[in-house]
C-alpha cells in the first residue's frame, strides 16, 4: 500500500516506522521535523508508567511499548529509555492508587507497595508531607522524548519510508500526495486542519515544564537515587535530574488554550505553584534556581481516551491523536495497533472511536 503519515511526533513516528517494516510505501510529512520544539511529542523527557487506575488498555499498552523502547535503546545503542523507576505517591482513600495496585497485580506488573516509614526511609531527600504510602515502579522510568522521536523517524527512513518537510494543505492535501490511505496523527493540529470535525473535539492547551538546578556535588536527585514521581493529589509530576538537565517538576492540569504554530513559548504561568510545590517537597532544593524551561502542549479529548478512527467523510483517511498528556509513552503499541488497523482495516476499541469524543472536557484517564 502507498501510505502517507502526517505529523511525525511520537505517534506519526512509530505508525511510519510499523508501515515501513510491513513493506509499505510510506511517506512522512511534517511541517517542522521530527520532534520538533513545537510539537507535543517536543521537549526532553517523558515519564513511562504501567500503572492507570482500571484502565488496563493503557497498562497493557505501557508494556508493550517498554518492550519496544528497550529494544530500540538496544538495536541503536542510544540511550533513549532511563530505568530510574516512578513512584507513586498516594494519600489516605486514593481509590486511583489503590485500583492501579490491584491492575498491576492482576497483569503480573512488578511493584511494591511501600509504607510511609519504608518511604522515608529509601528516599530521605524527600519530605513526603500528607503522603500515607507508596508504589514503585522499579521497571518504569524515563523516556528521552525529542531524542527518541529523531530515532524512531530515521529507522522508519531506513526501513524504506520517505520524509517530506511540507505544510499539508486540509482540503487539497489529495492533490499533494497519491496514496491509498494517509493517517493524520499531527496532534495539537487535528483541529487545525478538520476543523468541522476536530474543532470542537480535540482541546489543545498550553503546558509548563520547569527544570530546578540541584545543589553542587549533590547526586540525590539524580537516578538511581530518585525515581521520576507522580502525585496526582496535587497534580503534580517529576522527572530526575537526568543528564543533568535539573529536577524536572510540572503542573499536571489544563492550562489555557493554545496554538501550536504562533503561541509564545516561556514558561511564567505556573513558576510560583511549581516551585512552592518543589521547595515543600525537596527541601535541598529551597531557593534553587529554574535552569531551564519548556512550553509544549498537551492536545486533549473530551476524558483522555485517545482518538483513533476514520474521518467519518473519507474511509482512507485515518485521526490518529488526543495524547492528552500521557500519550507519548504509548507511541509504540499505538503505532503497531494503527499500522494493523489501515493495512487490515476493521473498527477501533470503542474507547478510541470519533463518536465517543464529546465536545465538553470531563478528564477520566490519569
Amino acid at each position: 500500500m502507498r501510505i502517507v503519515v502526517v505529523g511525525c511526533g511520537c505517534f506519526g513516528a512509530w505508525t511510519a516506522y510499523h508501515l515501513a517494516r510491513g513493506g509499505h510505501a510510506v511517506t512522512i510529512v511534517d511541517a517542522y521535523g521530527p520532534g520538533n520544539s513545537r510539537a507535543s511529542s517536543g521537549g526532553e523527557t517523558r515519564v513511562i508508567r504501567m500503572g492507570y487506575g482500571r484502565r488496563d488498555i493503557y497498562t497493557r499498552w505501557s508494556m508493550r511499548s517498554l518492550e519496544m523502547w528497550t529494544a530500540l535503546a538496544a538495536e541503536t545503542a542510544t540511550a533513549v529509555f532511563r530505568p530510574a523507576g516512578v513512584l507513586w505517591m498516594a494519600r489516605a482513600g486514593d481509590t486511583l492508587v489503590a485500583e492501579t495496585m490491584q491492575t498491576l497485580d492482576r497483569l503480573h506488573v512488578r511493584h511494591e507497595r511501600l509504607s510511609r516509614a519504608e518511604l522515608e526511609s529509601r528516599w530521605p531527600q524527600v519530605d513526603f508531607g500528607s503522603i500515607e504510602y507508596g508504589v514503585h515502579e522499579p521497571d518504569s522510568g524515563v523516556l528521552m522524548a525529542r531524542r527518541a522521536v529523531a530515532i524512531v523517524a530515521d529507522r522508519a527512513v531506513r526501513a524504506g519510508a520517505r520524509f517530506v518537510t511540507a505544510r499539508v494543505d486540509a482540503i487539497g492535501f489529495r492533490g499533494q500526495f497519491a496514496a491509498d490511505a494517509f493517517v493524520f496523527a499531527c496532534g495539537p493540529w487535528l483541529p487545525k486542519v478538520f476543523p468541522d470535525v476536530l474543532g470542537h473535539r480535540i482541546f489543545p492547551s498550553r503546558q509548563e515544564v520547569l527544570y530546578f538546578g540541584t545543589p553542587p556535588g549533590d547526586a540525590r536527585f539524580a537516578p538511581p537515587s530518585l525515581p521520576a514521581w507522580i502525585d496526582f493529589g496535587e497534580e503534580m509530576y517529576g522527572v530526575p535530574d537526568v543528564e543533568s538537565r535539573g529536577v524536572k517538576a510540572a503542573l499536571d492540569r489544563h492550562g489555557p488554550p493554545f496554538d501550536p504554530d504562533t503561541g509564545e513559548r516561556i514558561a511564567a504561568e505556573t513558576v510560583g505553584v511549581v516551585r512552592e510545590y518543589v521547595e515543600r517537597r525537596f527541601p535541598a532544593l529551597r531557593g534553587a534556581p529554574i535552569v531551564a524551561s519548556e512550553v509544549c502542549q498537551y492536545e486533549n479529548t473530551s476524558n483522555g481516551d485517545f482518538l483513533i478512527d476514520r474521518h467519518p467523510a473519507f474511509d482512507d483517511v485515518w485521526l490518529v491523536g488526543g495524547g492528552s498528556g500521557h500519550g507519548f509513552k504509548h507511541g509504540p503499541a499505538l503505532g503497531e495497533y494503527v499500522a494493523r488497523l489501515v493495512v487490515e482495516g476493521g473498527a477501533p476499541d470503542e474507547c478510541f472511536a470519533l463518536a465517543t469524543k464529546q465536545t465538553v472536557q470531563t478528564r477520566t484517564v490519569f
